[in-house]
């Protein structure tokens, strides 16, 4: 995480984007008055807005939760090299 004041961004904006794209910085523009705003990739937001989404079911936290649980016990079931989603699905 780079931290810039406004001037700064300003002055280096293009250089500022290209590593939040390419490299997937983020950039802290702090202001005078103690305000700050962050730039973040499209793929980061994105992600941010999906969880955000995700996190809003009860029930899809919960099966989550589950799942997470199951693997910890060691009760996950893996796909074989090779084998079809369809000869998975009715192996499990």
């Amino acid at each position: 995480m780079k931290t810039v004041n406004f001037t700064e961004l300003r002055k280096n904006l293009r250089s500022y984007l290209d590593g939040v794209i390419n490299d997937t910085d983020t950039v802290v523009i702090s202001r005078e008055n103690g305000t700050a705003a962050v730039i973040i990739s499209m793929d980061e937001y994105n992600a941010i807005k999906e969880t955000e989404y995700i996190m809003q079911s009860p029930a899809t936290v919960e099966a989550i939760r589950r799942a997470s649980d199951e693997l910890d016990r060691g009760e996950s079931v893996r796909q074989e090299d090779g084998e079809s989603v369809e000869d998975f699905l009715a192996r499990i």
